[in-house]
């Protein structure tokens, strides 16, 4: 092959915790101030990128962010030395300290949303970091993202860099998380599907009520300009407001597609019919396999059971044979009636004829699961080969990224560690000896 999806996971970073700071994210919530354990987690997202790989895909992996993050908590007027800095923040503002520590970028799925260069005007793959202001753990990544994902796709004859949107909730962009994209082989023209929660200029428009909508469709239209997208490979689709409300927080909850597929709950969007009937008119007209909806309906798997299983929050991924797997995490395979689905799903007449299930409860207990570890990159096999070498998965990383985790990661952290000064000294001594692992520069604050 020529062309490849590229899959690059999110490392989990050594403060990985359950602050429970994601409203409308029902997991996050319900399992805040559990004790987390970062060695495990770290550990159970590379053993999951390593078998992707060994299937056959390019799998990469992305560095995590600077935690906890004492240039924002200076910014905010806690002052000292780093030691006195957490003292002050725990007890004035420890909800500000919680966000402080937090980052989602072991859900690198949140971290950008890209296009590849057969769909783009200048024929570049296209990255935009996500500015994430819906949530304010998530609003202090997108500059350290960008970093990471410059020092990771660095050659400018193939990659091109944006700034991440302007930080205001009329331009809310959580990334890939609301973003797929369906197209023939992967190297060919597809069409970008854009999922957006409500319109920030219209004070008409429907939106959820009880939890908020993360992206708007303006920040989606900002991102296919930047990018040269253009309307004959463009569809925005409205998110069901109710699903919203229930849970599903990202469009990658409830939907998510590969190539010319497009697997999606019922209840998943407004105006489905329109929508379908616009996707298939442009597929049509740029693709050139058949385009399969596969739409599962509430009475096999309820909204409910879709959310505490991440079923739509798996990876589909396109094997060497050309079938197509699911990537799902075991919590699937723990419920009856999703198991049942599944099951009936690999006999139907769909490209889809495997479901591999992997353990990432972790991720899974702070509300991502396989779908949110992973930002897909279709790439041809110049592309590749211009990527950072150091950053692709293979049996050498591999065995050097487990063994910097066992060195640095703790196996049991509590909210209440968050404040302890020895984490800082863990913490970036373990990022200081990553980027020299990845080659990556000096991306974070505390090396500049």
């Amino acid at each position: 092959m020529d062309h490849f999806e590229a899959n690059f996971d999110g490392l989990v970073g050594p403060t990985h915790n359950y602050a429970g700071l994601s409203f409308g994210n029902v997991a996050s919530f319900n399992n805040a101030d559990a004790i987390s354990n970062p060695r495990a987690a770290a550990k159970q997202g590379l053993a999951k990128a390593k078998a992707v790989g060994q299937l056959g895909l390019v799998q990469g992996m992305l560095a995590p962010q600077e935690r906890p993050d004492l240039h924002t908590l200076r910014r905010i007027g806690f002052t000292g030395s780093d030691a006195n800095v957490l003292a002050q923040a725990m007890k004035q503002a420890p909800l500000l300290l919680n966000a402080c520590c937090s980052a989602s970028s072991m859900w690198t799925a949140n971290a950008a949303t890209v296009s590849p260069s057969s769909d783009t005007f200048d024929n570049k793959l296209h990255f935009t970091p996500a500015n994430l202001v819906d949530k304010l753990h998530r609003s202090i990544e997108p500059i350290t993202t960008g970093r990471i994902l410059a020092a990771t796709f660095n050659d400018s004859r193939y990659f091109s860099h944006h700034q991440h949107l302007p930080e205001h909730a009329s331009f809310g962009d959580e990334g890939a998380a609301n973003h797929t994209r369906l197209c023939g082989d992967y190297g060919s023209k597809g069409i970008e599907l854009f999922v957006y929660g409500r319109e920030a200029t219209n004070p008409n428009a429907v939106e959820p009520q009880k939890f908020p909508a993360r992206q708007t469709l303006e920040a989606s239209q900002a991102i296919a300009r930047l990018h040269g997208l253009n309307d004959d490979n463009t569809v925005f689709i409205q998110q069901n407001p109710s699903v919203i409300d229930q849970g599903v927080f990202h469009n990658d909850v409830i939907a998510v597609g590969n190539q010319n597929v497009l697997f999606y709950h019922e209840q998943a969007f407004l105006n489905t019919q329109e929508k379908r009937a616009e996707i298939t008119e442009k597929y049509n007209k740029a693709c050139n396999r058949p385009l399969y909806f596969i739409e599962v309906p509430t009475d096999k798997v309820s909204i409910q059971d879709a959310v505490s299983t991440y079923l739509f929050n798996t990876q589909i991924i396109t094997l060497a044979s050309g079938d197509m797997a699911i990537i799902a995490p075991t919590n699937c395979e723990e419920n009856p009636a999703v198991k049942a689905y599944l099951d009936e799903l690999i006999t139907l007449d769909t490209p889809i004829k495997k479901v591999l299930y992997f353990d990432v409860k972790q991720s899974m207990q702070n509300g991502g699961g396989p779908a949110c570890l992973r930002l897909r990159v279709a790439m041809n096999a110049a592309e590749v080969a211009a990527v950072n070498p150091h950053t692709l998965m293979n049996e050498s990383l591999f065995t050097s990224l487990n063994a910097w985790v066992d060195k640095h990661y703790r196996d049991k952290l509590s909210i209440k560690d968050l404040a302890d000064p020895q984490l800082i000294i863990e913490s970036r001594t373990a990022l200081d000896e990553l980027t020299q692992i990845m080659h990556l520069g000096n991306v974070y604050q505390f090396q500049r």
